[in-house]
This record gives C-alpha cells, structure tokens and sequence, in this order.
C-alpha cells in the first residue's frame, strides 16, 4: 500500500519524478561535458567561486603543518650551528697546532743547519722539559742524559746562539745552566775586531756584563761578541751576545760593558748539545806529528854512539871557521 501525504500538505510532483528528472539532467550533463566540454566554464566559476572556503577550510591543517615544520627547522638549526661552532673551534686548534709545528719545523731545520757547521764530534738534539727547581739561579732541564751520550760540560746552542753548559747530567735527563746564570763565564772576543774578553752571567734584566775591560778598550755597543775558543770547552764562533751599552768614567779602572744575549736562553724550546770531545786517534795522531817532523829535520845520533863520544866544546871551535 503506497503511502501518500494528505492533500493538504501535497505540493508539487512526486519524489520519484524528481529523482528520475534530476538523474537524467545528470546523465545529460555528463554527456555534455565528456562530449562537448559544456561544463568546463561552470567548473572554473564554481572553482572560482569555492576557492576561498577551500583555503579557509584547509588553514588549520596548513597552519599545524607549518607550525610543526618551524619547530622541526628551528632544532636543526640549532644542532647545526652548535656543530658548526665545534668544528670552527676544532679548526681554529688544528690552525695553531699546524702553526706551531710549522714554526718548531723552521726552528728545528735552523738548528740542524748550524749543529752541522760547527766542527764539533756530534750533535744531540734535546727538548727543554721543565726550569730547575731553584729560584735563585738560571738552569733548565733536557730530556735526555747519560743514556743518550750527554755528559757534564756540553755546551747547549740553539738556532741562534750559545744557551749555556751541561753541569749536571743524570740517566734520563741533564740540568744546563744558562749563560745569563751568576756561575756562568764565557770567554768571547768582538767579531768586529778580535778584541778578547770574558761574559759573566748573574747581571740584573738577565744580561751580560764583560768585566776587566781597560776604559780605552776598542768596544763599541751594537758589537757581535762570539766564543773565542780559548776555554776548550766552547768552538770558537759561536754567537754569543751583542753589546747593549757602554759606560766609561775616568774615576773607575775598568769600563762597564753590558751585553743582551743572543740566543733564546729562555725562551725556545729546543736545543743542540755539543759534543766537542776529541777522540783518542785524534789526539795520538796530534801528539805524534811534532816529533815525526823533529826526526826528519834533526835525525838522532846513531844507537852505537855513546854519551862520552859526543865532541868536545874545544872540537866544535877548531873546526869553525
């Protein structure tokens, strides 16, 4: 049994007649636009006309989505520049590290240069591991001692001139006082013109003072003084000070002569022993040459003649003119 409405509230056609006009407006529709392309423009306008309530519709989504991507952007900046700030501090360390091994590489190659001028036996190279314990007094310590050949007496150089001698040498290690140290006494003579004389060390501002000078003595400040040699312990040559000031006075005996060290007597870090210590063929070999030039220009008498046989004082006289 079909159910209708009352007449009274009956208005206009059916449901199925509107379902059946509107599904065939539709399929008409559709034929229209797949065939003709009919609908397009209705499209663009609808889609004109839709399209800020799509784009109101989708600002909460794209708002959530943006908001998380800052926060995602913000902490990866954030660990990126706090990488960026490691590597730039591990750069700026390997830079310094690179600088100085740079700067200990010329030093060192300086160094090996002149240990291979000087005449000496051999050459140690040592590094300054620590200052001595003693306040009062200028020494420093080197890695290496007996062991490795180093004996009390060495001089110790560096690239740029005499640092002192070894006064103490233990297994491992060897405790040098420098130049500048009060018990220090170097015998140096001026590179300009020969003029000998002895540093002494213990001045105040860590300089050296040459002492027993005549007040007319030919020095001169800006004078280069080198090792004279006349120690034996010292080669000749070696830089030692250079002449800081001069002071004469016609009340004192003796001159003031003050003189700033070469060398990086506290400074560098490090430095060339000497071994000047001559070997034993050396010396023999030294020894013997005077008397093999006696024998050849004054030949010994002949083994069978005897003390009593040499002539007389009288003899000599009458066989002179």
């Amino acid at each position: 049994m079909e159910y209708t409405p009352p007449p009274l509230f009956k208005q206009g056609p059916s449901a199925r007649v509107r379902l059946m006009a509107f599904v065939t407006l539709s399929v008409l529709l559709l034929f229209l636009d797949a065939r003709y392309g009919a609908m397009e423009v209705v499209r663009k306008g609808m889609g004109t006309v839709l399209y800020p309530l799509q784009r109101l519709a989708s600002l909460p989504v794209e708002l959530s989505e943006a908001g998380m991507d800052y926060l995602t952007t913000l902490d990866s900046l954030k660990a990126d520049n706090e990488q960026l700030k490691r590597d730039r501090l591990f750069n700026h360390q390997r830079l310094h590290e690179l600088e100085t091994l740079k700067a200990e590489n010329q030093k060192l190659r300086k160094l090996m240069g002149v240990g291979s001028v000087l005449q000496v036996k051999r050459t140690l190279l040592t590094e300054v591991v620590s200052d001595a314990s003693d306040p009062f007094s200028k020494k420093i310590v080197l890695n290496k001692g007996l062991i490795q050949g180093v004996k009390e007496g060495m001089p110790v150089i560096d690239e740029l001139g005499l640092v002192g001698q070894v006064t103490r040498a233990f297994p491992s290690r060897a405790e040098v006082s420098l130049i500048t140290d009060k018990e220090q006494i170097v015998p140096v003579e001026s590179l300009r013109n020969g003029l000998r004389s002895v540093a002494y060390g213990g001045a105040e501002g860590g300089i050296l003072e040459l002492r027993f000078l005549a007040p007319n003595a030919n020095i001169e400040k800006g004078d280069l003084l080198v090792t004279s040699g006349l120690d034996g312990v010292y080669p000749r040559g070696i830089p030692v000070a250079r002449v800081n000031s001069v002071e004469r006075n016609a009340r004192y005996a003796f001159a003031s002569v003050y003189c700033q060290p070469i060398a990086g007597v506290e400074s560098h870090r490090f430095m060339l022993v000497l071994d000047t210590e001559k070997t034993p063929e050396t010396v023999d070999s030294n020894s013997k040459a005077p008397e093999t030039g006696n024998t050849r220009v004054n030949p010994p008498p002949p083994a069978s003649h005897s003390p009593t046989h040499v002539p007389s004082k009288p003899a000599e006289v009458k066989n002179g003119p």
